[in-house]
This record gives structure tokens, C-alpha cells and sequence, in this order.
């Protein structure tokens, strides 16, 4: 019998002794894909007095951050586009939650997550005058609308 077969055989029949325990993941560990989605989830967008639309795929009674807060958060960011090409994401083979402070990152962020509280999904559909507007930066385009879901783990 080759070395393979063995081994294979060995995991089939087991090798005796208790089973492995089953390492527990840390709360910040990879996540493939986004979490659930409520199956009562709005299918319309609402927009606000600024221009940004939005809609909460998952609610909570978590807390609900503050303009100076720090939070973290899994997200997946694409341009809202007919390509709707992806730019940024926290999720896939990297999957580390991204931590930052509110008052540090684009307004349609700092306005749209103070909507959802800790352990939500809120789904964010950017101005361009919230984003990034006619100045744009590396990567991004000049007046780019920018779509995002984005998971609120944790507020700080």
C-alpha cells in the first residue's frame, strides 16, 4: 500500500485518542463573504437631506457610533457604475476588520454608519460631493459615486 492510501486510511478509521478540539477563531478573524442579511431587509433606498442613500440590511439595538467615535467594521467597497468594479474590501483572503475613527474618513461614511448600530449591515450609495467629489484621489476617479456594504462590528 503506497504512503497516501495510508494516510487516507488513517484519517478514515482515525488514529485512536480523543478528537482534536476545534480552535476557537478570534472575533477578527477572515471573513469570506458579508454575514446574514434580515429577510425583511428594505428593498428601497432611502436617501437623506445630503444626497446619501442608504438602507439597513441587518438591523440592531446595538449602540450607534457618534461622529468621534472609533469603530470597526467588515466592508466591501465598489464603484456604483455599470462595471461596478470593487476597489476595496475587508472581506476575502485578507478579511481583517478595518478599525478607524468616524471623523477620519469620507462624510458619506461618518453620516451613513451613524444609522446602523453595533452587529447592523448598512448599505451606502455616495455622492460624489460625500466621497471624494471633483478632486478625486489615487485610484478613485473625479466625481465618483461609491457603493458600499458595510458591517458595524464594533463601536469604541
Amino acid at each position: 500500500m503506497n504512503r497516501c492510501a495510508i494516510v487516507l486510511l488513517m484519517l478514515l478509521i482515525g488514529c485512536g485518542g480523543p478528537p482534536p478540539k476545534v480552535r476557537e477563531l478570534p472575533k477578527d478573524t477572515v471573513r469570506v463573504k458579508e454575514g446574514a442579511i434580515d429577510p425583511d431587509a428594505p428593498q428601497e433606498f432611502t436617501t437623506t437631506e445630503s444626497g446619501l442613500k442608504y438602507r439597513i440590511l441587518r438591523k440592531s439595538d446595538g449602540r450607534k457610533p457618534t461622529p468621534t467615535d472609533k469603530v470597526r467594521v467588515h466592508y466591501r467597497g465598489r464603484f456604483n457604475d455599470e462595471n461596478g468594479k470593487i476597489f476595496d474590501s475587508s472581506y476575502g483572503s485578507s478579511g481583517e476588520s478595518a478599525n478607524f475613527s468616524l471623523d477620519g474618513v469620507i462624510k458619506g461614511w461618518t453620516e451613513g454608519l451613524q444609522l446602523v448600530g453595533e452587529g447592523g449591515m448598512i448599505e451606502l450609495i455616495i455622492p460624489p460631493e460625500l466621497a471624494y467629489g471633483d478632486q478625486g484621489t489615487p485610484g478613485m476617479p473625479p466625481n465618483s459615486t461609491l457603493h458600499f456594504i458595510v458591517e458595524l462590528i464594533e463601536v469604541k
